[in-house]
C-alpha cells in the first residue's frame, strides 16, 4: 500500500485518515534485472499532491487533473480515500513545501461499487471534484489553471508510461520515471525503483495520437505493490469511465469505506 495514515485527518469530521504504509512481504528481496530508477524533477502542473486540510504540511497520497466539462475532477487511489474527503486539499506541481499553482479544496469523491462493498483491487481508482478558486476576480476551475490529462483505457502491454510522483514527506519534491508495461495477470505493472509510501494515485501517462493520456494510476493488485521497485494499476475501462461520469455530472458523493489489509505481509 501506497499511502500513509494521518493522525491530523482522524480529527476532521467527516474525513477520516488515509491508507496505512506498505509491509513487504519479503525484505531482502531485491529489483529485477534492468529495473529504471526514479529521479526527482520540478514537477508537472496536472499532477500534485493531497493533503488531509487546507493547512496541512505533510502529504500523503498523489492525484492528478483529468480534463472534464467542468475542469474540476481528479483522479487517486480508492485506497488512498477513507471517509467523504471534504476539506482535503490538492496541491499541483507542489515541490519543497511551496504550491505554485496554489491549493484547491476537494469537495466529493466518487468510486466503484465494487471497491465499496469489498474493495476489489480491480477497482481501486477514486474521482475527486474539487471546489473552484477566484482569481483576479474571475471564478476559475482548476483544470484552466494547470491543464489536465485525458482519461483513457489502461495500457498494452510493451507501451511506455511516465509517472509522476509525490513520496509521502513533509515537503518532498515529485519523482518520476519512464518504464515499459507488462502484466501480472489482469493488472498493468512497471518497474522503477523506488516508488515508495505516498505514490499511490500517481497517473501513468502515455504519449498517444489523442496526446497525453492518463492510462493508469499507481493502485490495484497489493493496493499498488508491495516493493518499491514494482508498481501496479487496476485496469481502466468502461468501469472507471462509468465512476468518471458521476463525477463530471456531479452526482451525490460518497463515503470511502476504511481501506483494508494490502495482503502485502500473507499474500507474497
Amino acid at each position: 500500500m501506497r499511502g500513509v495514515w494521518s493522525a491530523v485527518a482522524i480529527a476532521i469530521a467527516g474525513s477520516l485518515a488515509v491508507a496505512a504504509l506498505a509491509v513487504p512481504g519479503v525484505a531482502s528481496a531485491k529489483p529485477p534485472a534492468g529495473t529504471r530508477k526514479a529521479r526527482a524533477f520540478p514537477g508537472t502542473p496536472t499532477v500534485g499532491a493531497l493533503f488531509d486540510s487546507a493547512t496541512s504540511r505533510t502529504h500523503f497520497c498523489t492525484a492528478s487533473v483529468v480534463a472534464s466539462p467542468h475542469g474540476n475532477v481528479l483522479l487517486t487511489a480508492a485506497h488512498c480515500v477513507d471517509g467523504s474527503a471534504k476539506g482535503w486539499s490538492f496541491a499541483p506541481g507542489f515541490r519543497h513545501g511551496v504550491s505554485p499553482y496554489g491549493r484547491w479544496r476537494v469537495t466529493g469523491v466518487y468510486l466503484d461499487a465494487q471497491w465499496i462493498a469489498d474493495q476489489n483491487p480491480r477497482r481501486d481508482y477514486a474521482f475527486l471534484t474539487v471546489a473552484p478558486k477566484r482569481i483576479d476576480g474571475q471564478r476559475t476551475d482548476i483544470q484552466t489553471v494547470t491543464g489536465a490529462n485525458g482519461l483513457s483505457t489502461g495500457p498494452s502491454r510493451g507501451e511506455t508510461v511516465t509517472v509522476p510522483a509525490y513520496p509521502h514527506g513533509t515537503a518532498n519534491g515529485p519523482i518520476t520515471c519512464t518504464a515499459m508495461v507488462y502484466f501480472d495477470g489482469v493488472f498493468p505493472a512497471f518497474n522503477c525503483n523506488p516508488y515508495v509510501d505516498g505514490t499511490s494515485g500517481s497517473p501513468w501517462l502515455a504519449t498517444t495520437p489523442d496526446g497525453i493520456m492518463i492510462v493508469g494510476l499507481i493502485a490495484g493488485l497489493h493496493q499498488g505493490g508491495c516493493y518499491p521497485y514494482t508498481s501496479y494499476s487496476p485496469p481502466l475501462g468502461s468501469h472507471a469511465r462509468a465512476v468518471y461520469r458521476r463525477a463530471v455530472t456531479g452526482a451525490k458523493p460518497e463515503i470511502a469505506p476504511k481501506p483494508g489489509p494490502d495482503g502485502c505481509s500473507t499474500g507474497l
